[in-house]
C-alpha cells in the first residue's frame, strides 16, 4: 500500500512539474451564477463560487475524504477516489477513478455541488479547469505544514457549510498539539530518517508537512533536501547515522520483516539504528494531511520520548503513601537478595 501511495505522489509530482501554478482567477461561469451562492478564496488563491447549501460533495484525495468524515458530513459525500480507504465506510462510496486522472464523466454523473481537490501533490490543474468549464465549482487545499493542515480543516468546513464542526475539531486538535509541545519542551530532538520506501531508499524533504510532523513529535529529519521525496543513497545514509529509523504502516509485522531483511543487506547492516533495533513504527495516517495526522504525531512522540509520558501518581493519603514506601523497600530487598 505504501508503494502504491508513493507511485501516486510521484506520478502527480511528475505531471504537475510540467504545469504552471494554479492561477488566481474567477471561474468564467461566475458571472451568471445563481444568487444563492457564496464566493470563497481557496488555498491556491483562487476565487470560487460555492452554492449556499452544499448537498453533494466529490472528494479527489484521501485526506480530503477523511476530513469530510471527521466533520460529520459523510452523508453528503457523493463520490471519492479509489484510494479513499479511511474510514472503512469510505470504500463503499461511488468511485470516480484515481486521484491523478479521475474520470470527469463519472464526476459529472454524480452531480456534485462542490468538488474538493489538492492544489499540489495529487490532483492536476487540468482536472480543476475542466470541471470549472463544466460549471462545477472546485475548492482546492494546499497544506504544507501541520498548522496549515489544521487551517484546512477550518477552510473546508466553511466551504461545505460545517463551520461550527470545523472550528470545534480544529480547536481540539490544536489543544492536543499544545499539550504535546509542553511535554516535549526542553527535550533534545531525536535525529531520524523517515523511510517512505527502502528499495531504493526514499525519504522526505524539509518543506513537507511530514518534516513538520516529525518536528512536532520531537524529531528532526537527518535528510536535508529541497525535493519533497528525495532518493538517498546508502553511503549518505551511513554518513548521516540517524538515531532512529521511522516507518509508517498499518501492519507493524510487515515492517518487522522489512527491518529483518535489511539486517542482511550490505550497507544497511552497518547502520547503528539497524544493529541496535532503533526503529519506530507508526500509523500510516502520518502520510495524509488530515485530522488523524495528530494521532500519528502523538504516537511517534511516545516512542521517541517515552519519559515525557510517564505518569506520576501520588498516593491519596499518608497511610497509602507509607504502604507504597514499604512495598518498594521490600521489592528492593528481594532484588538485592
Amino acid at each position: 500500500m505504501k508503494r502504491l501511495w508513493l507511485l501516486v505522489f510521484l506520478a502527480a509530482a511528475a505531471a504537475r512539474a510540467q504545469e504552471p501554478a494554479l492561477e488566481k482567477k474567477l471561474p468564467a461561469r461566475a458571472a451568471d451564477a445563481p444568487a444563492a451562492t457564496r464566493e470563497l478564496t481557496d488555498e491556491a488563491g483562487r476565487r470560487v463560487r460555492v452554492p449556499a447549501e452544499v448537498r453533494r460533495i466529490v472528494s479527489l484525495a484521501p485526506n480530503l475524504t477523511e476530513t469530510v468524515y471527521a466533520l460529520g458530513a459523510q452523508d453528503r459525500l457523493a463520490g471519492v477516489t479509489q484510494y479513499c480507504d479511511y474510514p472503512p465506510e469510505a470504500k463503499s462510496k461511488p468511485k470516480v477513478g484515481g486521484a491523478v486522472t479521475p474520470s470527469i464523466e463519472h464526476i459529472v454523473a454524480l452531480k456534485p455541488d462542490l468538488v474538493l481537490a489538492q492544489a499540489h501533490g495529487m490532483n492536476r490543474r487540468e482536472t480543476v479547469e475542466t470541471l470549472e468549464s463544466l460549471g462545477i465549482p472546485v475548492y482546492t487545499t494546499s497544506a504544507r505544514t501541520v498548522d496549515q493542515v489544521l487551517e484546512s480543516v477550518g477552510h473546508l468546513s466553511e466551504a461545505i457549510g460545517a463551520g461550527a464542526q470545523g472550528a470545534e475539531l480544529a480547536a481540539a486538535l490544536r489543544a492536543r498539539l499544545e499539550d504535546l509541545a509542553q511535554r516535549l519542551k526542553g527535550r533534545a530532538p531525536r535525529k531520524v530518517v523517515f523511510v517512505v520506501w527502502h528499495e531504493p531508499l526514499i525519504s522526505i524533504g524539509r518543506q513537507t508537512f511530514l518534516a513538520d510532523a516529525l518536528r512536532r513529535a520531537g524529531a528532526e529529519s537527518a535528510v536535508d533536501a529541497t525535493q519533497d521525496w528525495p532518493q538517498v543513497n546508502l553511503e549518505e545514509l551511513l554518513r548521516l547515522q540517524p538515531e532512529v529509523l521511522v516507518f509508517a504502516s498499518s501492519h507493524s509485522e510487515g515492517v518487522a520483516r522489512t527491518v529483518e531483511s535489511l539486517r542482511n543487506q550490505r550497507g544497511w547492516r552497518a547502520l547503528v539504528a539497524i544493529q541496535k533495533n532503533r526503529t519506530a513504527v507508526i500509523s500510516d495516517a502520518i502520510n495524509r494531511p488530515a485530522p488523524r495526522l495528530v494521532d500519528a504525531i502523538e504516537q511517534l512522540a511516545r516512542q521517541l520520548h517515552p519519559e515525557a509520558f510517564a505518569e506520576k501518581t501520588e498516593p491519596r493519603n499518608p497511610e497509602a503513601k507509607n504502604r507504597e514506601a514499604e512495598r518498594r523497600a521490600n521489592s528492593a530487598a528481594r532484588a538485592i537478595q
